[in-house]
């Protein structure tokens, strides 16, 4: 019997216990801030327990011993255990304005006040900058959800949509979003089409989405809008091959327009479905999902 472990790390702040919450919920069992060193005795006891799907969650807390995670992963990929990676990021605004609010300390943080000074948010800066050196690494070996502006019932939805994905050499994540609320953290490839003629300046369509028929049908007779969508399938086309030969898990591509309501979310739609007949593809729209 086939063992799955997802293991979530990321930033401090950036939402691991609702996403664990959300793999609890989907079946699995859950154990939060495992130390690495008891990672592998751990994953022995799952196996003679015979159970089939687990969730953990490491962070900095586990303090000199998160570098020998990486290892530890790779030796249990080699011994079959079916392995996914999430790290949950954000951005260092959005990580001080949530320090901020819920008054907490910061694991890596020796500052105790817990007031707005300039001195307590420099210190609480400089802790957030040092973790994310140290979770750099596992960072680069995981597939990445930026959190910064989803709301929790978005994040349990992403996380259950990649667990759920079938295992193959390669994950594509197509993603939608407005440039105006910024670029997504977790995108590895990020295509601009601000310059494609918009709907939302036609007041028939203003109120749809990029999923509707009509601004389909209206985006269809532009062929701007389908020579955009060739040079990047020729593009994702002649590279993915390349990716999964480097044994990338994941690779997300997000689809930036000015309001992240029709030209990105028709691009994405309409990528994640050519790219699926070929690869596990999976999509997602910021600004839709969060409405």
């Amino acid at each position: 019997m086939s063992l799955e472990l997802v293991l979530i790390t990321g930033m401090s702040g950036s939402g691991k216990s609702v996403a664990l919450h959300a793999l609890e919920d989907a079946g699995y069992y859950c154990v939060d801030n495992l130390p690495p060193e008891l990672l592998m005795p751990f994953i022995a006891l799952q196996h003679e327990q015979r159970s089939e799907r687990v969730a953990i969650a490491m962070d900095v807390r586990s303090g000199v011993s998160l570098p020998m995670v990486p290892q530890e992963l790779e030796a249990l990929r080699r011994g079959g255990v079916a392995l996914r990676s999430l790290f949950l990021d954000s951005t260092t605004d959005a990580l001080v304005r949530r320090y901020s609010e819920t008054r907490r300390r910061h694991p890596l943080s020796r500052q105790e006040s817990h007031t707005d000074a300039p001195e307590t948010q420099r210190v609480l800066v400089q802790a957030i900058e040092l973790e994310r050196e140290l979770l750099a690494d596992l960072r680069d070996g995981a597939d990445v959800i930026d959190t910064s502006i989803i709301r929790p019932a978005q994040l349990q939805s992403y996380v259950k949509a990649l667990i759920s994905a079938p295992q193959s050499a390669l994950t594509l994540v197509f993603e939608s979003f407005a440039f105006k609320r910024g670029v997504p953290l977790d995108a590895d490839y990020v295509f601009d089409v601000r310059m494609l003629p918009n709907p939302h300046y036609v007041p028939a369509l203003r109120a749809l989405t990029g999923r509707d028929a009509p601004v389909i049908d209206w985006l269809r007779q532009h062929d701007d809008v389908a020579r955009m969508y060739g040079d990047i399938e020729q593009f994702l086309g002649r590279w993915l091959d390349a990716l999964a030969q480097d044994h990338r898990s994941y690779v997300t591509v997000a689809i930036g327009c000015t309001g992240g309501q029709h030209r990105s979310v028709f691009l994405v739609e309409q990528l994640a479905r050519g790219f699926g007949t070929r690869w596990a593809a999976l999509k997602r729209h910021r600004e839709l999902d969060g409405t």
